[in-house]
């Protein structure tokens, strides 16, 4: 009689998992404590909001791929240096509103890397947002149409981690130069960015017209990163996509 208005009144504090426990009682923890069931009854209330949580931020992060740290490939002729991912993956950079740069050619794993890092940081409970560039552009571009440019800036500045993918895919306009150097600005010391693409960013400066900006974006990313050049030898797609075929033929 007791226990149905005290499971309601758990399941209006949204603590469904503890509702659930309390309405149907596992007959085997009937020997514990009433401490050690209200703990247990807790930590799984506390793992199941963990884990809506990760859900959710990775559902927000609209990552480009699904990618682990932990499904990093280190084969020997891959060029990434397991000591500093496994420093990256404590996420210590984000504390310290450091960033990312990631090169190679087509193939060499960057956006599965990015997304990684993405993935991770996520499950670590930080904010984390990926755009392809020349899809942010385009966003760029209809949220000053609709009069909502600050407000997406303001937006892009509060995410923890903030993933750029595929720089350098063409030239950049000036006024694409300059709302990169505004997000790279708004950005600077306050929060984390990976850039990632297939020029290295040695190169960047022929990105954009006027090298004053060129200049402004470097100065604002470049010192403050962790730069990880790929060299595989093999394309990391056609890697992955044996690896589903093998799978496969062990379910036939």
């Amino acid at each position: 009689m007791l226990n149905n208005p005290t499971v309601e009144k758990l399941k209006d504090m949204k603590l469904k998992v503890m509702a659930a426990m309390l309405q149907d009682p596992d007959s085997t923890l009937r020997e514990l404590s009433f401490e050690e069931r209200l703990g247990l009854m807790v930590e799984k209330e506390w793992i199941a909001k963990k884990n809506a949580r990760i859900k959710k931020l990775l559902k927000k992060a609209a990552l480009g791929m699904d990618a682990c740290i932990e499904d990093i490939d280190y084969s020997v002729d891959r060029s990434i240096d397991k000591k500093t991912i496994q420093v990256l993956s404590t996420c210590a950079f984000l504390e310290q509103k450091l960033n990312i740069v990631i090169s190679g050619k087509t193939g060499s794993g960057k956006s599965y890397l990015s997304c990684a890092f993405g993935n991770n940081a996520c499950r670590q409970g930080y904010t984390v947002k990926y755009y392809r560039i020349p899809e942010l552009l385009l966003e760029i571009q209809d949220a000053k149409n609709d009069y909502r440019y600050s407000k997406f800036l303001k937006q892009l500045q509060k995410v923890k981690l903030l993933i750029l993918d595929d720089i350098g895919l063409k030239s950049y306009t000036l006024e694409e130069s300059r709302d990169l150097l505004e997000i790279t600005e708004s950005r600077y010391n306050k929060a984390s960015t990976i850039l990632s693409g297939q020029v290295t960013h040695t190169k960047w400066y022929d990105l954009f017209p006027d090298p004053t900006i060129a200049d402004a974006i470097m100065d604002r990313i470049i010192h403050n990163s962790y730069i990880l050049a790929l060299n595989s030898k093999k394309s990391m797609r056609e890697v992955m996509a044996k690896k589903k075929i093998e799978l496969l033929k062990t379910m036939d």
